[in-house]
């Protein structure tokens, strides 16, 4: 695994956004559907990094579309 195929998985979470059918109504509605493809991703292609790589990489991506975007959530705690 490198540093290209993280990129590369951004550019499909990119493109695969772009090519959801209608129009998102809001920045909201816009960060839920990276976060629908996102999870997507997550799921086909957990195994092919190693633990916790792929996960970690599409949770700053999507808190950089919430900066992007100005969508705000609340920050993950730790019990």
């Amino acid at each position: 695994m490198t540093i290209r195929s993280l990129a590369e998985v951004g550019a499909r979470l990119e493109e695969a956004v772009a090519l959801l059918p209608g129009c998102p109504g809001s920045p909201q509605d816009l960060y839920d559907r990276y976060e629908m493809i996102a999870i997507a991703i997550l799921d086909a292609e957990f195994a092919e990094h190693p633990p916790g790589v792929l996960e970690a990489y599409l949770m700053a991506y999507l808190r950089l579309k919430e900066l992007e975007l100005g969508v705000c959530h609340p920050p993950a705690t730790h019990p």
